[in-house]
């Protein structure tokens, strides 16, 4: 099964942007820290989502407009009293098809998984709003994950076709990381 595959060969590129994302959130402070980093949130997301569209769409996914998106993020940021107007720079990994799509959003959708942790160290910091993008879909999160991955599994006819989605799922961490590492660095 491809999501395996993809997990497994993610594992340190998912670790990397992990100890990056958690060392911003820790120094979280106040609800315009938890904003900006929302922001970082928000640009890649919003930048994958854009790369993705010709390819997901209810064809390929059928529950794809029940899916979480970056809208999420906006209303949190929002909430938390900033905007979008000054977003970092977020390059998605090039995406030409059906399988790099589902790589990326492996990426996205995997995401979610996090989320209650994030919403629980936010919340020892003192943040008591801004959660619908990490709360996922709440008690079926795990169900849509497993939606998720059975439509995943799917998609690849070729041993091509895998290695492509894991890599471009690598590259989705990868850069996703680079957000933060930018944003980290100007914000320093």
């Amino acid at each position: 099964m491809v999501s395996i595959k993809i997990k497994e060969a993610t594992k340190q590129a998912h670790q990397e942007l992990e100890k990056t994302v958690v060392l911003q959130l820790k120094n979280v402070r106040n609800p315009s820290d938890y904003a900006e980093v929302l922001k970082n949130f928000y640009a890649y997301f919003n930048a994958i989502e854009r790369a993705i569209a010709p390819f997901i769409n209810t064809d390929t996914l059928p529950d794809i407009a029940d899916r979480r998106n970056s809208s999420y993020l906006k209303k949190d940021i929002e909430e938390l009293g900033s905007d979008i107007q000054t977003l970092p720079l977020a390059i998605p990994p090039t995406i030409t098809n059906i399988p790099q799509a589902f790589g990326a959003l492996y990426v996205l959708e995997g995401s979610i998984m996090g989320g209650p942790y994030i919403v629980q160290m936010l919340q020892k910091y003192g943040m008591d709003k801004g959660f619908h993008f990490f709360s996922g879909y709440g008690a079926d999160s795990g169900k849509m994950w497993t939606a998720f991955t059975e439509v995943l599994n799917q998609v690849p006819k070729t041993e091509e076709e895998e290695d492509s989605m894991v890599s471009t799922a690598n590259e989705t961490f990868e850069k996703f990381g680079q957000v933060f590492a930018s944003s980290a660095i100007a914000n320093s």
